[in-house]
């Protein structure tokens, strides 16, 4: 597996070693010696299973209390994928970075808790997978607003965007509880 630093600290994209032949391929998607190398420690506790058609906007998403490190991949599909620095001691605070997660390039990321997470769906019929680092605790999650005007982030959109009313409800950055 190849770890590939991003503009964020601790946000890393993920690239796993495929072996395909004529029958498919295997990859391996999680190794505890593996990551523990790549400085990501934590220890799952849930595996999550996303399905969504284009257009899709889930997010942006944390829990200020029980917050969740997140390992997160696409298995059909893709998705633009997008973290928030929410730690108020990072030099990157308040800064965003999306990325192109496929079932085709296989590519991972991994965000440590103290971001927020959101993802738009690119292709119809996008199957996300992700493990967390803790469980899912709905009296401490909380959301961000996916088209803030302060973070102004980028969702390549090619239509109208398909977004829950929980997400609707998103607060602006400036409100949003942050991490120390």
């Amino acid at each position: 597996m190849k770890k590939i630093a991003t503009s964020l600290p601790d946000l890393l994209v993920l690239e796993p070693r495929v072996f395909g032949d004529e029958r498919g391929f295997f990859l391996e998607s999680y190794n505890q010696r593996t990551f523990a190398e790549f400085g990501i420690r934590e220890t799952f506790v849930q595996d999550n299973h996303s399905f969504s058609g284009k257009n899709v906007i889930r997010g942006l998403h944390y829990q200020i209390q029980q917050p969740q490190g997140k390992l997160v991949r696409v298995i059909a599909g893709e998705i633009l994928d997008v973290a928030v620095d929410l730690r108020r001691s990072s030099p990157t605070f308040g800064q965003w970075e999306s990325f192109q997660l496929s079932g085709e390039n296989k590519l991972m990321l991994w965000v440590p808790a103290g971001f927020a997470h959101g993802f738009r769906v690119a292709a119809s019929g996008t199957h996300v997978l992700y493990k967390t680092t803790d469980f899912y605790a709905p009296q401490h999650e909380r959301t961000i607003a996916w088209n803030d005007t302060t973070l102004r982030i980028d969702w390549q959109l090619d239509g109208e965007p398909i977004v829950s009313p929980k997400d609707e409800r998103g607060v602006s950055f400036q409100q949003a509880e942050r991490f120390p």
